[in-house]
């Protein structure tokens, strides 16, 4: 089947190839001259983005648009693996082949003779193998953990990892106790009016709570998404009673909007 054929194929088994067909022609002489001029650096922030609005799908249980979203990711693997084949680097056949490899090589316990009972213990044995894989033996243990990744995602990331060797806190308790020291640092800190040291304090603050989320088993980076939410959609309800009494924003004093906040608040 040519390119040319593939484009307006409505086979279900075939819409991946497709999907190649459809970027091939959109990068080739005469197609769009936006996707063209693209380079790896370029898509960066789009990648990033879908990533986002893809998870953001997923958090609002919104099946239809995630149905959508995993098809403008998957765009962005396709974009690029266009990209690289014509630059002669690899295709994506490659991409697809090198993840089923890997995903064959971290699962023995599956496609091999290893044993792993529980969920832990598939993940100490997925580590082991990567390190393996990588060459990471004889790095420090947390070597690349995470690298690239958001802050607040990096700092779960780097907290679960260290955990898996035990370097942990014993009970919730302990992490609360965190928690409050931290606190009292950063106010210490800023009775000092010591900038530097408020900087280095909020940090450490942002470090625990990320602590205490991981401890609960749940992703800091999703309760800071639904925290964003209530704050936007009461933020929102707010602006909406000061307009029903006659003030703009602008126009509310601050006592005005805290009092529209609490009222918010309490309905």
């Amino acid at each position: 089947m040519t390119d040319a054929e593939m484009i307006d194929c409505p086979e279900k088994e075939r819409q991946i190839g497709r999907l190649r067909a459809i970027m091939h022609r959109l990068r080739a002489p005469g197609g769009c001259s936006w996707d063209a001029e693209q380079t790896h650096a370029s898509l960066v922030t789009n990648l990033i983005e879908e990533a986002y609005e893809t998870v953001d799908a997923i958090q609002r249980r919104d099946l239809p648009h995630l149905q959508e979203e995993l098809g403008d990711l998957l765009l962005q693997v396709v974009f690029h693996a266009e990209m690289a084949q014509e630059a002669g680097n690899f295709d994506l056949d490659d991409v697809a082949r090198g993840i089923s490899d890997k995903l064959v090589r971290r699962h023995p316990h599956v496609f091999g003779e290893s044993v792993a009972g529980d969920p832990a213990a598939v993940l100490k044995q997925w580590d082991e193998i990567k390190r393996a894989e990588k060459g990471d033996q004889h790095e420090p243990y947390l070597h690349r953990t995470g690298s690239g990744l958001p802050a607040l995602l990096r700092a779960s990331k780097l907290q679960k990892k260290a955990a898996k060797v035990g370097f942990d806190w014993p009970t919730q308790g302990g992490v609360l106790a965190k928690i409050r020291e931290e606190v009292l640092e950063v106010e210490a800190a800023v009775d000092a009016q010591d900038m530097a040291a408020i900087d280095e304090e909020l940090g450490d603050l942002l470090f625990s709570v990320v602590n205490l989320a991981r401890f609960r088993n749940v992703d800091p980076e999703v309760l800071m998404a639904a925290a964003n939410r209530k704050f936007e959609n009461r933020f929102n309800a707010m602006e909406e009673r000061l307009r029903a009494a006659g003030k703009t924003l602008q126009q509310a004093t601050a006592d005005e909007m805290d009092d529209a906040w609490e009222a918010v608040k309490k309905g």
